[in-house]
């Protein structure tokens, strides 16, 4: 397990000798020390990107995709020990592991299968005067800094299109849990990448390392997945330089569920939307907005399914749910649900801070949330499901778009012509139909509104790492065209054909 800088092809101790403690959240005892990267070393991955990038923008696509390729395959013989390194680290259980481990290769399949396809075009233009030959280039170094809640996911979605692309880069893993953000590095230098094109910087002083990144000219681009507060900061940032973005911030997903929907289905959904990844994920579930005619049926089968799971460490195979990634994360649920209690709420289920160590909380249920109450308007990221109530489509679609949020939604009916409806309406860059789940590596992930800019995943997410260039070719028609028309076409052309007038 590597613990220390990726720089240039070596793994190196921070410069100063800095280390910072990572946490088993299922306990709150430390799992290791990590190297604590420093302003230093950041420009010091920058040199080696920057100067590795002509080498490996000129690396033909079918190579690009065969280390791809190879590292999925990598990943794929690993699953187990990739999935105790994620569970350890962020405490989702061993299963839910397992299948990010599955969801993250498919990330390096996906756009190892792309790099071939990049493509361009050519065209005779308008006035025939010249031929336009479009191309697509890599934009450059990438900074990319990704989040703890999906520690193999989110690295893979930034990599794997960068390296299809031909883009060198820095990748800024969160410090709650960047272990196996260098076990992914570890295996795509197995897999060939060559040195310097990928650099792991690991830290706690996140802005310290990355103003001096995004003010340097050498910078291209900016990836980033975390917060909608800090996704500003960085946006301000990255305009100094105009660097290109791509933003997924946060999420605040309603959870539709209409009068003609299958309930069962909907509270299969529910179970999905709220607790995988222990409901610390951006597109979790986060305001249940529920017809008044079958809320209270479906919150007493939620109750009773939540209330069902049983709480205990990732690594145990009896454990329904893991912990939280660490006391500020549980702080911070316990303290909107006290909220919401205190405006009015009732709880179905759960609502406490269990005994004990590490950071658990129960999977809670609360019915009669006051629309005034901060869990309607904030980001949960934990396993509570809030119920409110609706009685018309159109006070559904009011509640559910009063957001400055748009990532995804999830919608509930058996009418046909009310899904496509309200799906058309819906303010957010996803939606989930009849499912509870919406992440496919095949597939445009990213926000509306102050959810973010930019996708990735699908074939758009390629096109973040990629410029496009316009050359035009001179190419004047034969002066000697038979027939009238073509005559008179020379006559009206001149000597200056095809340029402007006054032109040279």
């Amino acid at each position: 397990m590597e613990k220390r800088l990726l720089i240039a092809g070596q793994w190196r101790p921070a410069t100063g000798g800095g280390t910072f403690a990572v946490e088993d959240p299922a306990t709150g005892r430390t799992l290791c020390e990590v190297a604590d990267g420093t302003p230093a070393d950041a420009m010091a991955a920058l040199d080696a990107a920057d100067g590795a990038r002509a080498a490996w923008s000129a690396v033909p696509p079918r190579r690009r995709a065969a280390i791809l390729r190879r590292a999925h395959d990598l990943l794929i013989e690993r699953r187990e020990e990739f999935a105790l390194l994620i569970t350890l680290e962020m405490g989702k259980s061993l299963a839910e592991s397992r299948a990010e481990v599955d969801y993250g290769a498919q990330y390096l399949r996906w756009f190892g299968e792309e790099a071939v396809r990049i493509d361009g075009g050519w065209k005779v233009s308008e006035d025939g005067s010249a031929r336009v030959l479009v191309m697509r280039q890599p934009v450059g170094p990438c900074l990319l800094i990704t989040p703890w809640n999906a520690p193999l996911a989110m690295p893979a979605r930034k990599i794997a299109p960068a390296v299809a692309a031909g883009c060198t880069m820095i990748v800024k893993p969160a410090p709650q849990a960047p272990l196996t953000t260098a076990a992914l590095a570890e295996v795509l230098i197995e897999a060939g990448l060559p040195a310097g094109v990928l650099n792991i910087i690991p830290t706690l002083d996140a802005a310290g390392v990355t103003e001096p990144l995004l003010r340097d000219g050498r910078l291209r681009k900016l990836s980033f997945t975390g917060s909608t507060p800090v996704g500003r900061l960085l946006l301000a940032q990255a305009a100094d330089t105009v660097l290109r973005t791509s933003m997924e911030l946060g999420g605040n997903a309603p959870f539709v569920v209409f009068p003609d929907a299958d309930l069962d289905a909907a509270v299969d959904g529910a179970m999905t939307a709220k607790l995988r990844n222990i409901g610390e994920a951006c597109i979790a579930a986060n305001r249940f907005h529920v017809h008044a005619d079958v809320a209270e049926e479906f919150a007493a089968k939620l109750a009773a399914r939540m209330g069902a799971v049983t709480l205990g460490p990732g690594t145990d195979p009896a454990a329904g749910l893991g912990p939280l990634i660490d006391g500020r994360g549980r702080g911070k649920v316990a303290e909107l649900v006290d909220d919401a209690v205190a405006a009015g709420a009732r709880v179905r289920t759960g609502g406490h801070v269990p005994a004990g160590p590490g950071y658990f909380y129960p999977p809670t249920v609360l019915t009669d949330v006051p629309a005034g109450a901060r869990i309607t308007r904030e980001e949960i990221f934990g396993p509570v499901a809030a119920i409110q109530t609706f009685t018309t489509e159109a006070e559904a679609l009011r509640a559910a778009n009063d957001t400055e949020f748009g990532l995804v939604s999830y919608v509930y009916t058996r009418d046909l012509g009310r899904a496509l409806r309200v799906s058309e309406r819906l303010e957010t860059g996803m939606v989930g139909l009849n499912r509870g789940y919406v992440s496919d590596a095949g597939a445009p992930f990213g926000g509306m509104k102050q959810s973010g800019t930019g996708r990735e995943g699908g074939r758009t997410g390629i096109d973040e790492y990629l410029e496009q260039k316009y050359i035009a070719v001179d190419a004047p028609p034969e002066p000697d065209m038979d027939g009238p028309e073509g005559a008179a076409a020379d006559g009206a052309r001149g000597p200056a054909a095809g340029r402007p007038e006054g032109t040279r």
